[in-house]
């Protein structure tokens, strides 16, 4: 008992240290976040932006789709550009066209070697040149960038507009014909896009050669390469991830841990009986399956439209369901399912733990359950009108798509989003309080998972912390707390709790060792957790040491993931250590390829990218989309399907529970995952990578790149790994309702369960 207080104390402090740092660097990113001007004006006098500009112009490309419609930084989706980079790559060769006509006569690709390389010394000397006052809020530039900005803002205002012109770009973008119909909005929108380049471009304040997001993108033309910070602090974090791993495998042979205990004879919740409030839980895992199925429908016609961007096998589906608002569905839906079947998972067990029904516990579950309905339709009908309607930046920020990736839905959705979290929190409570006051060797997992709760609960506050007229680069720190901390952090330790929880219950591992042992993961998983959060910031208008500080915790967080290949040979042991078990394979199955995927897609494809000069080439790239689909559903997805069957398995007749089913699902799912990753994603990424790195980011976002024929054929390889793991989402789904119809007859794992209760095997 004195070392588990010991690691709480521990826990309690790095928790505490931690957010004090990751709160700090938030007020330095207030405190130095690329200025907006009050007024953007050429050398003339004239008036080309204002601040109320630049700030509607953020607005204007959140309403259009965001983050579903390219990048601004590299954080968004991958079809269309990232209009940051090209921005800059547009206006710094017409900058060089017009000074070329303006001092020979000629377009700049016709002068010779010498006069192109004067030209672009002078190119890049103005762009990095900060000419922004601090004193008067004002940003001037020349004329003749004035002129050259002016010719890339009628590029833009046609490409969001109508311009006919503009159709096949429209259509390679998976773009709609005047995304923001409004003329003040399409003005103010090249502003946003003109600060966004601006201030990836000009050197910080008494800082020659680094721009304010640490010279990303990219951009040979205006001197945009990698940062000296940027090369240590990647060397830095390789060698520190080496030695962590190092010094943790020491730790692990140098321990002496103690053996599981003899398992029991018999299933100890063969004779469980669900409470009212859990069987209220089944509804929860059946909505779970339809979001499953919703999200993979959604992903195929999202990624279709990386070849035909307006159509679907010729059926023009974009009329209705455009590629900003099927992307949308598709991310928001991977949160909400797995959310959701971590929500009904903590109400399915909290009565089972403790023993206690609390009065009206199936009226909250209940209500809990339409109120979590309301919201998941309430927020996707409401998206979906705004964008195909275009209602406008207010509508859409309230209630419609705020065009923010993962967390998109309106703030009235948020907030009652919000509202519904804490209610499961006080549900969960209730029903785990007589387990937490009762004296027990349970008593440390079941706070544990009690205070994951209050986390998930609390933490996703974080989501009303921006405003519309907010600073981009604090909306990006905001946002990243949520996605990062809240999906990736604390919904992590509520899960891997719960399953420890369970092989406790079920005699598999002793509560003390379960006890101290997850204690101990969750202080190495949030010690580099908690400030790695900051490796998506890299290049967000942040303060250069950000990237030291993301760089090293970032790496920190990849070491607990050396060794859960060995926790999940164990419970491939465990499995198999009496017949009973195998009663429970599948899900426990399900938990092994959590730790598989662990290592692959969250370790490996995350360490390939998160080293600060990894991500200044890859950031925005497939590279990025193969780590998010693998650790995603790999980690999180079969998290929840493992502990979706494993409260099915008390909540339904055994008699209908197929194992066939749940072979067929389990094995065609996780290899349809490996074949999209692998066959289509990560090539995709290294792909880009090397375009990236060979002429800049612009080039490797470019149409040339994304619908060259080598790109288009392996977003046909991905069709493959979409079937399969389409298929295995259909066995679910039939295994799901042979549940509620009762099944033919039992199969062979049943038997065992009845046969081992019956003889005592």
């Amino acid at each position: 008992m004195h070392a588990t207080r010991k690691l709480w104390t521990w826990l309690a402090v790095i928790c505490a240290l931690s957010f004090g740092v990751l709160l700090w660097v938030g007020s330095e990113i207030y405190l130095s976040a690329p200025p907006i001007p009050q007024q953007v004006v050429s050398k003339d006098g004239k008036v080309l932006y204002t601040r109320e500009q630049i700030k509607q112009g953020q607005e204007a490309w959140l309403a259009a789709g965001g983050q579903q419609l390219g990048t601004v930084w590299g954080h968004g989706s991958y079809l269309a550009p990232d209009w940051s980079a090209d921005w800059l790559h547009r206006e710094a060769l017409a900058l060089l066209d017009v000074r070329a006509q303006q001092q020979y006569q000629l377009p700049f690709a016709k002068l010779d070697t010498a006069k192109q390389a004067a030209l672009q010394a002078v190119l890049k000397q103005e762009m990095r040149a900060n000419t922004y006052d601090a004193a008067s809020e004002t940003l001037q530039v020349s004329a003749e960038r004035s002129e050259a900005m002016a010719q890339v803002a009628a590029h833009y205002s046609g490409l969001f507009g109508s311009d006919d012109k503009l159709d096949k770009l429209r259509e390679q973008y998976a773009m709609q014909k005047g995304s923001v119909p409004d003329a003040s909005d399409l003005q103010a929108l090249t502003g946003f896009f003109f600060w966004s380049a601006w201030s990836a471009t000009t050197d910080r304040p008494g800082v020659d050669g680094v721009s304010y997001t640490s010279n990303w993108p990219h951009e040979p033309l205006t001197g945009n390469t990698p940062t000296a910070a940027t090369g240590i602090w990647s060397v830095a974090s390789v060698i520190l991830l080496i030695a962590a791993i190092a010094a943790m495998v020491l730790r692990h042979a140098a321990a002496k841990e103690e053996d599981d205990p003899e398992p029991p004879k018999a299933d100890p919740l063969f004779s469980l009986k669900p409470t009212p409030s859990m069987r209220a839980t089944r509804k929860y895992f059946y909505v779970v399956i339809g979001l499953i199925l919703a999200q993979i429908g959604m992903g195929v016609i999202t990624a279709h439209y990386a070849v035909e961007g307006q159509s679907f096998f010729g059926i023009p589906l974009a009329d209705v369901l455009p590629f900003t608002i099927s992307r949308t569905i598709h991310t928001q839906f991977a949160v909400l399912w797995i959310a959701t079947a971590w929500l009904a998972t903590g109400l399915y067990i909290a009565p089972a733990i403790s023993g206690y029904e609390p009065p009206l516990q199936k009226l909250g579950v209940n209500l809990l359950f339409y109120a979590l309905l309301f919201i998941v339709v309430g927020s996707t009908a409401t998206g979906w009108l705004g964008t195909l309607q275009h209602k406008g930046s207010e509508f859409s920020f309230w209630l419609g798509n705020q065009g923010l990736e993962f967390t998109s839905m309106g703030r009235v959705w948020q907030i009652l989003l919000f509202v519904g979290l804490l209610f499961w929190v006080t549900l969960l409570g209730r029903g785990l309080m007589p387990a937490l006051r009762r004296p027990s060797e349970s008593r440390g997992l079941i706070a544990m998972v009690f205070l994951a709760a209050m986390c998930i609960g609390a933490f996703y506050a974080t989501s009303l912390t921006w405003g519309r007229h907010t600073h981009y680069a604090l909306i990006e720190y905001w946002r990243w707390w949520l996605v990062h901390l809240w999906v990736e952090g604390f919904f992590e330790v509520f899960a891997t709790a719960v399953i420890a929880l369970l092989f406790t219950r079920l005699g598999l591992i002793r509560a003390a060792t379960a006890n101290t042992a997850i204690i101990a993961e969750t202080i190495v998983f949030l010690f580099g957790g908690i400030l790695g959060t900051l490796h998506h910031l890299y290049f967000t208008g942040t303060p250069t040491f950000v990237i030291a500080i993301g760089g090293m915790f970032s790496a920190l967080e990849v070491v607990p993931l050396s060794l859960v290949g060995l926790e999940a040979w164990k419970n491939y042991q465990r499995s198999r250590s009496a017949r009973w078990v195998q009663t429970y394979r599948w899900p426990v199955l399900c938990f092994i390829a959590v730790g598989f995927w662990n290592t692959v897609g969250a370790g490996l494809l995350g360490f390939s990218i998160n080293t600060p000069i990894a991500l200044y080439y890859m950031q925005g790239l497939n590279m990025t989309a193969a780590h998010g689909h693998a650790a995603l559903f790999g980690v999180y997805g079969m998290l929840g399907i493992g502990l979706m069957l494993f409260c099915l398995r008390g909540l339904s007749s055994r008699m209908a529970w197929s194992d066939g089913w749940l072979a067929a699902m389990f094995w065609l799912m996780n290899i349809g995952l490996a074949m999209m990753v692998f066959m289509s994603l990560v090539p995709a990424g290294v792909y880009q990578a090397a375009a990236s790195i060979s002429k800049g980011m612009w080039f490797a976002r470019s149409p040339e790149v994304v619908h060259s024929p080598f790109m288009e054929s392996l977003v046909w390889l991905r069709v493959p790994g979409d079937v399969v793991f389409a298929l295995g989402a259909v066995c679910l789904a039939i295994f799901a309702l042979r549940l509620l119809t009762g099944g033919r007859k039992p199969q062979t794992s049943d038997a065992l369960a009845g046969q081992a209760t019956k003889t005592g095997v």
